[in-house]
């Protein structure tokens, strides 16, 4: 079941009290200052557990689901019958005279129907707080996925903003050499035209951070997105310390869909004991008490179904292909299993090769070649051409770093999404 129960203390629990309330980008003093807390997974995840509609609402559904259990539980209720016939004629009426009768029947269950009832019912129950259990599962990779990426986007925006501040500096420079005629106008110009594509960048990563914060605060169930909503984690790629082997364990002994169908193999097995069950014939049994004019009596009915054309022939058939049909998607479903786990651990294992290259060789090059080149066009050693290509593939190595690194926990979040594991360094 969903844990309500909010693990936030100091700053975090004081943002998410002032992320409570609707508010628009516009915030108030509190939760500009809350702001200066900004929130982990961990907390995000306790937030959304406590807020997310969705996972609130299929709740919800789990209990109706479960009151169900009572219905299914009830046993057969008493009939209380009473009529009369003549009582406006006297009791000296030898023709007619006046007679009362109260009748108590009641139908009793045979072949433990009840009790195949309350296994269908209780195993249904089960089968469905798996599938809620299945829909967390699938929130918090969602919301792991929307945190990467708000992360990323912060990381981009300050990159963004590194490079457009140091070409700023390299703009300012040009025009004082401009101004004391070292460089031509056209050469001014074509520096200053670089300028739009960092600025540009920089737009664009603002642009991403507040869709991507806008993102994950809706999964969080906060109903209008704060504009001092920030968040705090680490975008360097990690390597895991479970093996595949472990991995696949892990989901077939966790994975909740696997459970649910595992689960309604129980459910297809109870309704074919309960279609036996209601081949059974179930008699009525009933007691009466008749008083006509001075007379009393008393007398006994037993009603038993004779069933010689129905025997609940259909419901047994259909319910023994329904249990064999719900072994075959067990199977399906563990074949899943495995196969989620493999492709995600391929995709973890291709990423984490591409971001090792990045982080341990690339980045560090092209920020050299950045500042030799920077240096030497500065000093009238290095073309403006040269320069310009030195700043652009420091630009690009350093996206594609990034993107590697998110690829890399998107696919850590993804193995952790298929093993139903937590799966971290």
């Amino acid at each position: 079941m969903l844990s309500m129960n909010l693990r936030l203390s100091g700053p975090g629990l004081i943002l998410a009290f002032c992320l409570a309330a609707p508010a628009g980008r516009s915030q108030s003093a509190p939760a500009a200052a809350a702001a200066a807390a900004p929130l982990t997974l961990e907390q995000v995840l306790d937030i959304a557990r406590a807020k997310n509609p969705s996972l609130l609402s299929a709740e919800q559904h789990v209990d109706a689901t479960k009151a169900a259990e009572i219905t299914a539980g009830l046993r057969q209720n008493p009939s209380f019958t009473v009529s009369g016939a003549d009582v406006t004629l006297g009791a000296s009426n030898p023709a007619s005279p006046y007679s009362y009768a109260a009748n108590v029947t009641r139908l009793f269950e045979r072949g433990q129907k009840r009790r195949w009832r309350l296994d269908s019912a209780r195993s249904t129950t089960d089968v469905t707080r798996s599938q809620f259990n299945d829909q967390i599962r699938q929130t918090v990779l969602q919301i792991r996925n929307a945190f990467t990426n708000m992360l990323i986007a912060k990381e981009a925006m300050r990159i963004a903003q590194d490079n457009l501040d140091s070409y700023g500096k390299t703009v300012n420079l040009s025009k004082a050499r401009l101004d004391a005629g070292d460089i031509s106008k056209t050469d001014f110009e074509r520096i200053d035209l670089q300028l739009a594509e960092f600025e540009s960048d920089y737009d664009n990563a603002k642009l991403d951070l507040a869709q991507a914060s806008d993102s994950l605060q809706l999964l969080m169930g906060i109903e209008k997105p704060a504009a001092a909503f920030d968040i705090t984690g680490n975008i360097q790629a990690p390597d895991v310390t479970i093996t595949l082997a472990q991995a696949e364990q892990d989901a077939l002994a966790a994975r909740p869909d696997y459970l649910a169908a595992r689960q309604g193999v129980t459910v297809a097995d109870a309704n074919v004991k309960l279609a036996d069950a209601g081949g059974t014939t179930d008699p009525t049994i009933g007691g009466e008490y008749e008083r006509t004019a001075t007379y009393n009596s008393v007398g006994f009915q037993i009603s038993i179904p004779v069933r010689i054309f129905d025997r609940n022939q259909g419901e047994k058939e259909r319910t023994r292909f329904e249990a064999q049909s719900s072994r075959f998607a067990e199977i399906a479903a563990r074949n899943q299993v495995l196969n989620d786990v493999d492709q995600a651990w391929a995709a973890y294992d291709a990423a984490l090769d591409l971001a090792k290259r990045y982080n341990s060789h690339y980045t560090d090059e092209a920020g050299r070649v950045r500042e030799n080149l920077e240096f030497s066009y500065r000093h009238g050693g290095a073309t403006l051409l040269d320069y310009l290509d030195a700043l652009r593939d420091y630009r690009q190595v350093n996206l594609d770093a990034l993107t590697a690194n998110q690829q890399v926990w998107l696919s850590i979040h993804q193995l952790s999404f298929a093993a139903a594991t937590e799966i971290v360094p």
